[in-house]
């Protein structure tokens, strides 16, 4: 089978490799599509724990074509996504409710062979049926799951006053369930017209345009709309130069949460005299933790709407293209279909 294979960080090819085999527990999928995130990109500069040779890609919806040994469900046939994470289960952080956590963690796109290839195995139970939802919204799961679990952690008092930072997929769909969860009014700034179209069209109730280039001039801006500030700030861009405003958009007794994932080496200013004098909360987010069927029923019902957010799409042998397409702005969500 062909598949893209990094065997050190920017160093990748489209390879023949052999086609895996199910084992016990597990089923063999044929890749229908697989979505491409801003995870990936980091782990193409070799950020994010790789294991090498690596095979990337986590966010995939396939066919079931095999089942191993013990293997009932799903059926041949049947279409799924995938939870791409098993946890051992018994470990300190795995007892505490925290498997994303865990200490011998198994994540497929990162250090276990991924979906940015024709075939990839998985175990039959980290399986959800999608057969009722198009691939192009059954990719948006994992990330939807991602969303969720973060809400989970932010644990917003109902009619929050929010401002979220940024428009990509993640802010997107972190908008839309802001948005549906309590936010009270909810503000999303931006540098691209076209994501923030869609944010105002699902449930933003405004929408800044700000230059990428200058993001104190932005927070001015937002400053003057904030009046004494927002109840909760998300940077959802993973720029720290976005994060170093976010502190004075937060209201007294507000929360900054960080979404976006940032360089492994970059640095945070925060001044400690603010969050210790106007008790400000700082909260962050990893992945995603019992959280996929709820990101599907957020799916199905359509509480996240993901038509138009497709914008890009790649064939394996185009995968360089792919990783060139998220960098930029004006990709919404780029995907690979083998």
């Amino acid at each position: 089978m062909k598949a893209v294979v990094y065997d050190a960080p920017g160093q990748f090819e489209l390879r023949d490799i052999p086609q895996p085999a199910p084992q016990a527990g597990q089923v063999l999928l044929k890749v229908l599509i697989a979505g491409i995130c801003g995870t990936d990109l980091h782990l193409h500069h070799g950020e994010f724990g790789p294991s090498y040779p690596l095979i990337p890609g986590h966010e995939i919806v396939g066919e079931v074509i095999a089942h191993g040994s013990g293997v009932t469900a799903p059926g041949i046939g049947q279409r799924v996504t995938i939870d791409n994470t098993t946890s051992c289960g018994v470990c300190t952080e795995c007892r505490r409710a925290r498997p994303a956590f865990c200490t011998t963690l198994v994540a497929q796109g990162v250090n276990a062979p991924g979906g940015f290839a024709e075939y990839v195995v998985a175990a039959a139970g980290r399986c959800f049926p999608v057969d009722d939802l198009s691939d192009d919204v059954a990719v948006f799961t994992e990330p939807t799951a991602c969303v969720v679990h973060g809400l989970d952690v932010l644990a917003m008092p109902p009619a929050s006053r929010v401002l979220v930072f940024g428009a990509g997929p993640t802010g997107l769909i972190l908008s839309q369930l802001l948005a549906r969860s309590g936010a009270g009014e909810l503000t999303v700034a931006a540098p691209t017209v076209a994501k923030l179209n869609i944010a105002a069209a699902h449930g933003a109730d405004c929408v800044v345009l700000i230059d990428r280039a200058d993001p104190a001039g932005a927070a001015g801006q937002l400053r003057k709309h904030a009046g004494n500030g927002y109840d909760v700030v998300v940077d959802a861009t993973g720029n720290v130069d976005v994060l170093a405003q976010t502190i004075s958009l937060t209201r007294t007794g507000g929360t900054v949460f960080v979404y976006g994932m940032t360089a492994e080496s970059d640095l945070w200013s925060v001044p400690p005299y603010e969050v210790f004098r106007r008790e400000l909360t700082i909260k962050g987010s990893f992945a995603q933790q019992f959280s996929f069927d709820r990101a599907l029923i957020a799916l199905r019902t359509g509480r996240v709407a993901t038509a138009g957010m497709i914008t890009h799409r790649f064939g394996l042998n185009q995968y360089g293209d792919a990783l060139a397409a998220v960098a930029d702005s004006s990709c919404i969500k780029a995907v690979l279909v083998p």
